[in-house]
């Protein structure tokens, strides 16, 4: 990559910009300056001090076919033409100042409030000679009809909407900055105090070398991109530059790549438009809202994966992989991500995951989809699944999806679908996943499970319902259904009042040990009251015998004669085993048991590496609520 530094007049680049010599790469998202920053802008420029540092990108490349646009408000011929240089980083400047100093000076924009306006920028002469250390004041924002009204519109305060008028109260247009003919017709006629044209001159003379010829000449300095520049390094560098915009994404970067492929046009007639296919995808998941937190990046990367583990040296989803993809790569695996996504789904609803929410780690979904595709029709034998379950969970309760995830991504892609497949054959040879082999779950760690942004949390929420767990009240399966009509979340067992007032250490009372699904409804029914009270009451309410409601209960790993007795300690001995032991089938391994049997915490409430979890804002208070 190579590169340039080069000075650029003002009026050269609106020129360019208006003939389409510089373009917009199509992933540039649209103008959306505010009134009060053009103005800023344009100050910056009548005072001649600089406004930052342009990006363009030479075309004629052949590694990067970005698809142009032409810059908001340039006549409509502009986007016809092939660019010299597209522009990467400047858009709200360039595109601000060609709105503002070309054509009618008209400028969309949005005022303090977010409502769409139409201004128009004026520099007010007496006060921009009077004092230039005050010139700030003299640029003045109108409204795009020239009319500035008071009283709802009703009263007319200034007017300037013809030259006439706009000579009258002595407001130069920027419009006319570098419209050489129009700003001499302009000042020729511009009336002076009293009619004098000697003061008339005298005024013009001073406005025109202490304003206008400055602006004149005012330079932009830029970094120019060879023709040499990679995607990569095109993605690399924006991001280094554009600190004050939003980020730009590989999504945004491929969009543009695609719409300018050859091959592709050649053949359709048309350019392909990323954007398009992602609302196929977003139309799926809309069917699927379990799958509402899948990015478009995150499609890319299944995507890459897939192409890289049938063809490459090594499976990868890192960026500069995905910035690699070729369009014909990503239309062959596309449809299929799509396809194995709606299995996806309905992997989650078995698992019991009902709501985007609950996934314990989203990103988790990028492999299972790819691994789905891979195993193709595979996937749906109990034995396959059997062991992709056990995968699914070794990353969650080890929690091992939680950090940088593309090394893990492409070494499950590589490992999963064989150990999974060999079940089917018997064969023993095939080693684990690192993901199975290296999961490992601590009794302590139930102790400092405590918010419902840990993913072990959700994990074990999602476990317990899978574990044919009913809800209490109404005594209905969790399925999804069930799940939504009954508003369940995860609540406490032993209620937060009652724990308060009987002097329970909070550690204890917000620990998953202490929680478990139920209806909204029964939450706000069992309120805060003990549950040697509202045992009794649920099952009155329900007309059941207190087997029945036992039965029911048990099924949450609870120990209904401690429960009835209203006994903390002995109910959470006992359930702190139990879960260990729902743990230990999920992953299909043993735990570490590093707390002692006899004691509640064993000197280990919040172990250090997890210390920092506190009461979940979501159900901390829930189980306080009575039913009014």
């Amino acid at each position: 990559m190579g590169f340039q530094t080069p000075q650029y007049k003002l009026s050269k680049l609106l020129e360019q910009a208006g003939s389409g010599s510089i373009q917009l790469p199509d992933f540039q998202r649209g103008y959306k300056w505010d009134e009060e920053r053009i103005r800023s802008l344009l100050v910056t420029v009548t005072l001649g001090h600089p406004l930052g540092v342009l990006m363009l990108l030479q075309t004629g490349n052949d590694q990067v076919r970005f698809k142009p646009k032409a810059i908001e408000g340039t006549p409509p011929m502009s986007s016809k033409a092939d660019p010299d240089l597209l522009l990467l980083d400047g858009q709200q400047r360039l595109t601000s100042l060609y709105q503002s100093l070309t054509g009618s000076g008209v400028v969309d924009t949005e005022d303090a409030r977010k409502k769409q306006v139409q201004r128009r920028f004026y520099i007010d002469i007496e006060r921009a000679l009077k004092d230039p250390a005050r010139r700030d004041e003299a640029v003045v924002i109108l409204p795009g009809d020239g009319i500035e009204r008071t009283n709802f519109g009703k009263d007319i305060r200034l007017d300037v909407s013809t030259p006439e008028k706009e000579r009258e109260h002595g407001y130069f247009p920027f419009r006319l900055i570098y419209d050489s003919p129009g700003q001499l017709d302009w000042l020729w006629n511009f009336p002076g105090e009293a009619g004098d044209a000697r003061v008339r001159r005298a005024l013009i003379q001073r406005f025109q070398g202490e304003v206008l010829t400055p602006m004149q000449s005012y330079e932009i300095p830029a970094i120019e991109l060879d023709k040499s520049t990679t995607k990569g390094a095109v993605a690399t560098v924006f991001e280094k530059v554009n600190t004050g915009g939003l980020p730009l994404n590989v999504f945004e970067l491929l969009t543009a790549t695609f719409a300018g492929d050859a091959a592709y046009f050649a053949q359709h007639g048309d350019d392909f438009r990323l954007k398009d296919d992602w609302h196929l995808t977003e139309q799926l998941i809309a069917d699927h809202p379990v799958l509402k937190g899948i990015r478009n990046t995150d499609f890319l990367q299944a995507v890459t994966l897939l192409v890289t583990a049938h063809g490459a040296s090594f499976t990868s989803a890192r960026k500069e992989d995905v910035l690699r993809l070729e369009l014909s790569q990503y239309l062959a695996w596309a449809e299929q991500v799509r396809e194995a996504l709606v299995w996806v789904a309905q992997f989650l609803r078995d698992e019991h995951i009902h709501r985007a929410r609950d996934i314990p780690y989203p990103t988790q979904l990028v492999p299972l989809a790819v691994i789905r595709v891979i195993l193709g029709e595979a996937a749906t034998i109990h034995g396959v699944r059997s062991r992709l379950r056990q995968w699914f969970w070794c990353g969650i309760l080890g929690e091992l999806y939680g950090g940088a995830t593309e090394t893990r991504f492409a070494r499950d892609v590589d490992q999963v679908p064989a150990w999974a497949r060999a079940v089917t054959s018997s064969d023993t040879g095939v080693q684990q996943p690192g993901t199975v082999s290296g999961a490992t779950f601590a009794e302590s760690r139930l102790l400092s499970l405590r918010t419902r942004q840990s993913a072990a949390y959700k994990g074990l929420h999602a476990l317990l319902m899978a574990g044919g767990a009913k809800d209490w009240r109404y005594h209905q399966t969790f399925d999804h259904t069930q799940y939504v009509a009954l508003d369940v979340d995860i609540h406490h067992v032993f209620p937060k009042k009652w724990c308060d007032d009987n002097e329970i250490s909070r550690n204890l009372r917000e620990s998953i040990v202490n929680k478990t699904p139920l209806a909204g409804k029964t939450n706000r029914f069992i309120g805060g009251a003990s549950p040697a009270t509202y045992v009794p009451k649920l099952e009155s309410a329900a007309a059941v015998s207190s087997d029945e409601l036992d039965t029911i209960i048990g099924a949450h790993l609870i120990d209904t004669k401690a429960l009835r007795a209203a006994d903390f300690d002995a109910f959470f001995l006992a359930r702190r085993r139990a879960l260990l032991e729902l743990v230990e089938k999920a992953m299909g391994k043993q735990a570490q048991r590093d707390v002692d049997a006899g004691q509640l915490t064993g000197g280990v409430e919040a172990p250090e590496a997890f210390a920092e979890e506190d009461d979940d804002p979501q159900d901390a208070g829930d189980a306080d609520q009575d039913d009014r």
